[in-house]
């Protein structure tokens, strides 16, 4: 074996003074070192080498590898050398000719609302949890307490490609998933991309959602209050006015929807807000047991609450955009603002 690796290293100092250009050379490189190269083999046939034999021959064939790996490594910094001394004397660059300056890319407004929402709720504790987009019928309506025969599936505008598989309709499947895979305590945001069968002004078939959980013991609707309170005073600024109202969600009780003080007028009343003073701006509630029966939570143990709302209608009110479809046209001129 010791034979054999001496008249490796000889082969591959003989090839590699042949080479001409990098891709004959990784090329050789490989059928000396590669997976199946030569010297490999060797170095997997140790095994049956008796318990004398095999230091010696591992130590040699480690030297024999180094060596290669030089010696090609050295050949390919001739063969750069070669290369940029060919294209320095055969191609001509005219210096006075004006130069052409590189168009600065930014961050589409979503991504940064997105990463702005992520950075707010990791300082408070969540962690980040995704799921897939194609889901099944159980995760994004059945275990959230919507049954095949509940009228909240109407809400939906649901994209169905089978009975059972949809193109999910918000990241709340995500909880479902999370909740499944470990017990409580648990504190997650799920960002993601959700479907829904709608487009207008304010609304888009293919949109974007951040759902919020946190589930532990002796969870209340305050603490609810407290966690999205702080959440309004980071993203929209501190003193902003928070409201939260009534509301219905299959799985959630109580529910209520979030409202905060215009943006536009301050609260004053204006088109925007339709004089109302207030922005609707996301869902919540504490979730319903039978949500916690549907992933094995004991409900008489634990409580907890959710969340979850549209990253494009929080863009819109934070950097005053009027349409939706602008976040998806493209339009440089809307994208360079940003």
């Amino acid at each position: 074996m010791k034979q054999k690796l001496a008249e490796i290293e000889q082969t591959a100092t003989e090839v590699a003074r042949t080479l001409s250009s990098e891709a004959e050379l990784q090329q050789e490189k490989a059928r000396f070192l590669g997976r199946k190269g030569e010297l490999t083999a060797i170095m997997k046939g140790m095994g049956r080498l008796s318990a004398e034999e095999r230091p010696q021959v591992g130590a040699l064939a480690n030297q024999v590898k180094e060596r290669i790996e030089a010696l090609f490594g050295r050949r390919q910094e001739e063969l750069r050398r070669q290369e940029l001394d060919r294209r320095l004397s055969t191609e001509k660059i005219d210096v006075t000719l004006p130069g052409r300056r590189s168009r600065m890319g930014s961050k589409h407004p979503i991504t940064k609302i997105t990463e702005e929402i992520i950075d707010i709720f990791a300082s408070l504790g969540f962690g980040v949890a995704e799921g897939p987009e194609v889901e099944k019928d159980f995760y994004n309506f059945e275990a959230l307490n919507i049954p095949k025969d509940h009228p909240a599936r109407d809400m939906q505008d649901t994209f169905y490609i089978s009975d059972e598989v949809v193109l999910r309709t918000h990241t709340s499947p995500v909880q479902i998933r999370t909740m499944l895979q470990q017990p409580p305590p648990v504190r997650v945001i799920a960002p993601g991309t959700v479907y829904r069968r709608d487009s207008d002004l304010t609304h888009s078939p293919m949109f974007h959602q951040v759902e919020g959980f946190l589930v532990d013991r002796d969870i209340t609707f305050g603490d609810l209050k407290g966690i999205l309170t702080t959440f309004v005073d980071e993203c929209f600024g501190k003193g902003t006015g928070v409201r939260f109202r009534p509301s219905f969600f299959p799985f959630t009780e109580p529910s209520a929807e979030v409202d905060i003080a215009c943006v536009i007028c301050g609260g004053s009343g204006c088109r925007v807000c339709k004089q109302s003073g207030w922005l609707e701006i996301l869902g919540s509630g504490m979730i319903d047991p039978e949500v916690f029966k549907a992933v094995g939570y004991d409900p008489q143990v634990y409580s907890g609450f959710a969340f979850g709302m549209g990253l494009e209608r929080i863009a819109m009110l934070k950097y005053g955009v009027n349409d939706l479809r602008l976040f998806f046209e493209n339009d440089l001129r809307f994208l360079q603002q940003f």
